[in-house]
């Protein structure tokens, strides 16, 4: 990468600048907010510095000169600010997006050739469901980015069958984390992998914690977390809450996952997103993957309900695909055949659509509210 060149040069003997310090914060963006109010993290230097070597080692994001990049997601987000640092960094040419609508991002690919982009799963189904994913020239698309949130295994295929020639890359990782983490590379896309975001990047840790701090075994869940050189400085303003997301030099994601015995990293979904019902453990995203599988689901979130015999119950709320038709009862039935019993979902709504945040992630606690309200607590 060409700012890896450029942050090795000898410091020149009459700068204008005053000397810049690798703990020295360079930017400082905010949280998404799903599961709380967003918080400041500041990220220095030398976390930046780390991220563009970590990003040139996993072997992504390595533009040449002069190649059109979209720069879709908002800058406010890391991804966003991420892929316009990277494209600039390198002397390549970023087309930014002031809203992200299907239609532009067609027109944009048509008119610069845009090579790669990073979007999040939300947007990739907004254009694979429009018919201009089969009328539009997308023969210059050549790198494909994605995370922010997990993705159903029946649109990433979809996907890599309508973009045709294009190598498809999940990037996992936080703000925290510059969102450094792991990078499920193009030539893992295939079979059973698709479900997961691949391997840490060279010069990070990253690990399956149970609740007292232990690593677990193999395909068991715990909670992700991440040690390297990426980790923020900390939250603005809010030592206790950086005192309990980093604990002995390691960050807690939040987010549950297990590693198979190669050493790929398979999320479950927000920690704090989890259903308990009758004791067992149930993760919103799971579900999701095979709902979003019935052929009229157009969009899919679960959540969790009160009940007064198994203390929560997954329900399905569902926008459905325009001109098709199908029930509760339908979709219920579908999702039987696709994952355990006590996983399906218990009940499901028709929507017209689902709440999200400016970057694609589901905000579920609205979901949540109208079931939950008035009561002390959120779980039962």
């Amino acid at each position: 990468m060409a700012v890896l060149q450029i942050l090795a040069r000898p410091a020149q003997r009459h700068r204008p600048a005053p000397d810049i310090k690798a703990d020295d914060d360079a930017i400082q963006l905010y949280t998404s907010g799903t599961t709380g109010h967003p918080k400041g993290v500041q990220l220095t230097n030398g976390n930046y510095r780390a991220f563009f070597q970590c990003a040139a080692d996993a072997k992504w994001g390595d533009y040449d000169v002069g190649d059109a990049n979209l720069i879709a997601m908002p800058n406010f987000h890391v991804a966003g600010a991420n892929m316009g640092l990277t494209t600039l960094a390198q002397g390549a040419k970023g087309i930014v997006m002031k809203d992200v609508v299907p239609n532009d991002i067609f027109d944009l690919i048509e008119r610069y050739h845009i090579k790669s982009l990073f979007l999040v799963p939300a947007v990739i189904m907004m254009l694979v469901q429009n018919p201009r994913i089969k009328t539009t020239n997308l023969s210059s698309v050549r790198q494909m980015f994605y995370g922010a949130s997990p993705i159903a295994e029946e649109l990433l295929k979809t996907a890599q069958t309508l973009i045709k020639g294009c190598e498809f890359t999940q990037l996992y990782g936080l703000t925290e984390t510059v969102g450094a983490g792991t990078a499920l590379q193009p030539a893992d896309h295939v079979g059973p992998l698709l479900r997961s975001c691949g391997k840490a990047y060279p010069g990070l840790d990253v690990r399956i914690f149970d609740a007292e701090g232990n690593e677990v075994k193999v395909g068991e869940v715990g909670e992700i977390v991440i040690k390297g050189p990426t980790t923020m400085k900390g939250y603005w303003n809010k030592p206790e809450a950086t005192a309990s997301s980093i604990r002995n030099g390691w960050f807690y994601t939040g987010d549950a996952g297990f590693t198979d015995k190669d050493g790929h990293i398979f999320i479950h979904d927000r920690v704090k997103d989890m259903i308990v019902s009758g004791g067992e453990n149930i993760y919103p995203a799971e579900v999701e993957n095979a709902v979003f599988g019935h052929p009229a689901v157009a969009d899919v979130a679960v959540i969790g309900v009160p009940d007064d015999k198994w203390g929560e119950a997954v329900k399905a709320i569902v926008v459905l695909k325009p001109d098709t038709h199908a029930t509760a009862e339908d979709i219920i039935a579908y999702t039987r055949t696709r994952i355990a019993s006590y996983k399906v979902p218990k009940s499901v709504d028709i929507a017209q659509s689902l709440p999200r945040n400016p970057s694609g992630k589901i905000l579920r606690r609205e979901l949540r509210e109208p079931y939950w309200a008035g009561r002390t607590r959120r779980v039962n």
